[in-house]
């Protein structure tokens, strides 16, 4: 796969701009879409041609992929060279990057916020500024419970309820605004 059309182009390019918005390196994030749409799997060869990135590049982009769990090696018969693709199911691909995102986002942040709530002296800091760190952190633990919740739910299931949008729309026109 050295020859990309023109909307495989597109869709590996705008993937490595949104990677960045993410704050994921642009490379590794075209890796990851060239690896998407590949009808077979790659090797760092192959990904580095076809990307004209250099092929280090392309080993360090391929051990993030791998420590994230978006890629695996994929062996090919009669070629002793490593192979990657990505998760067969786009479902579960997302859900390990959402996964992924809150443990290097949300977790530390957590964590600070549990630290400095705990540690607040209460004749240094201002009363605004001990609420309103309380507050934040009520919002990201309850976003984690709720995250840690859905985690539970099978992705079939989850799958089978976002495309049920009249279902969604009546449970949350259901909920009472506080």
């Amino acid at each position: 796969m050295t020859q990309l059309t023109p909307t495989a182009q597109k869709f590996i390019i705008h993937w490595g701009e949104m990677g960045e918005r993410w704050g994921i390196n642009r490379t590794i994030a075209q890796i990851h879409a060239l690896l998407y749409i590949s009808p077979e799997p790659l090797n760092a060869e192959q990904i580095s041609e076809t990307l004209s990135v250099a092929r280090s590049t392309v080993s360090a982009g391929l051990r993030e992929l791998q420590n994230w769990g978006l890629i695996k090696i994929a062996h090919v018969l009669g070629d002793r060279t490593d192979h990657f693709e990505t998760m067969g199911d786009v479902w579960e691909m997302a859900r390990v990057i959402v996964d992924m995102r809150k443990r290097r986002e949300l977790d530390p942040t957590l964590n600070m916020l549990r630290e400095a709530v705990a540690e607040i002296d209460d004749h240094a800091e201002s009363a605004l500024t001990k609420k309103k760190m309380k507050e934040m952190l009520d919002v990201l633990e309850t976003a984690t419970a709720i995250y840690e919740q859905s985690q539970k739910i099978p992705t079939k299931t989850i799958v089978s309820i976002a495309k049920k949008t009249g279902i969604v729309n009546k449970v949350l026109k259901s909920i009472p605004d506080s």
